[in-house]
């Protein structure tokens, strides 16, 4: 079998997820990617192509071998990767509603136009006025943005104009969203689908950092309250198929959206979600491009207790810098040892020598700690433990 992956910048859910599932699957894979030189990986096809072009994916594949799946795990190419796959006949997303996900002011048209929720949202084209009549407090983003990086809280219309100029100073050409503010408990969930039926595999219960800014510090798995709401939305989006991650809010009013990220859930929660449930994660959500079905090879997120239950409880903790300048100590790898209690890994994302410039974005991340034990107390105390005598050092 021939898998086609599109990818923009290496990621470890590549790297050491989808490419060891798909060869676990029997298939040879070639990677189609717009940056080749940044792709090293053994035994694996890369060629270069314009990604962010269907019509540049399907002449390079059509003078290839012939696809049994095209793939993407990015963010910004999924409607070209699913244009590309029902060009050639094979299973896929709607294009329309990747484009739909990925546009957040055209995620809350058609929520709104469906009848599943209202979310006050003003979109902003380049040289668009700033809304005099927003309710506040409101949020500004990109209308396509990814990683936290310039979404702020606003509390006042000055606050609002200053800034929709910072934004519009870095990305000129970018429309952005100003949304009311969904003030309430974060939570995720997580689901896999093969274009008749969805499963929930589970959900996080996510922590930010401080107001304004939306930096993810902490998820914690736990069972996702409101989850018919957030399918119902899913379903007038038409994301119902392969892996899914939508972030919502349940605010005084019920749960309300604020973004679908129509891939896997990424920051190391993927593997996060494999290894607390015992399930090929990767393996599941290949395999529904290929043509099987989610629970061809077993389910996912059924175990005791409904979706998302799991034996032990599990946390996925961002190590953030919290100042410029450059990292002077740093701790390594980390994997659990065979029978270990507590398993905890530690991914470092930096390195000694590296300059970090503050963003207050996703992008400020050092390290990502995951640990898995029987409740959340050991947990609390294995990552406490970790990141004292493990710190990171900026000086």
């Amino acid at each position: 079998m021939r898998l086609y992956l599109t990818a923009l910048k290496p990621t470890d859910s590549v790297a050491d997820g989808f490419l060891p599932a798909a060869h676990e699957l029997g298939c040879d894979v070639t990677i189609l990617t717009d940056r080749p030189e940044h792709h090293r990986h053994a035994g694996t096809e890369v060629l270069g192509c314009d990604v962010r072009d269907a019509r540049a994916v399907i002449d390079v594949i059509a003078h290839h071998h012939a696809p049994d799946a095209i793939f993407s795990n990015s963010d910004h190419i999924q409607a070209e990767t699913a244009l590309a796959a029902e060009y050639f006949g094979l299973p896929g997303k709607d294009w329309r509603a990747c484009a739909t996900t990925k546009n957040k002011a055209l995620t809350r048209r058609r929520l709104a136009a469906a009848g599943v929720e209202v979310v006050r949202a003003v979109r902003l084209a380049a040289g668009d006025p700033v809304p005099r009549d927003m309710p506040f407090p409101a949020v500004v983003k990109p209308r396509e943005g990814v990683a936290s990086e310039d979404v702020v809280l606003v509390r006042d219309a000055g606050e609002l104009a200053a800034a929709v100029r910072a934004i519009r100073d870095r990305r000129p050409d970018e429309a952005l969203v100003v949304e009311e503010y969904l003030d309430g408990p974060l939570h995720t969930l997580e689901t896999l689908g093969d274009g008749e039926s969805t499963q929930v595999l589970g959900g996080f219960r996510t922590r930010l950092g401080p107001l304004p800014y939306f930096v993810e510090e902490r998820l914690d798995w736990e069972s996702p309250p409101g989850s018919e709401h957030v399918l119902r939305a899913l379903d007038a989006l038409g994301a119902g198929f392969g892996a899914c991650h939508t972030e919502y809010a349940m605010t005084s009013a019920g749960p309300r959206i604020i973004e679908v990220n129509y891939r896997v859930i990424g920051d190391h929660c993927d593997f996060l979600i494999a290894d607390l449930l015992g399930v090929p994660l990767f393996e599941r959500i290949l395999g529904v491009h290929l043509g099987a079905k989610p629970s061809d090879r077993g389910t996912l997120g059924t175990k005791p207790g409904g979706p998302g239950a799991a034996g032990g409880h599990g946390t996925v903790l961002s190590l953030i810098a919290d100042r410029s300048g450059t990292v002077v100590e740093a701790p390594g790898t980390v994997v659990p040892a065979a029978g270990d209690r507590i398993r905890l890994w530690h991914r470092p994302l930096r390195a000694i020598g590296d300059r970090i410039d503050q963003s207050n974005t996703n992008r400020d991340y050092m390290g990502i700690v995951r640990a898995i034990g029987p409740d959340r107390a050991s947990v609390d105390a294995a990552l406490t433990a970790f990141t004292a005598g493990n710190p990171w050092v900026i000086a």
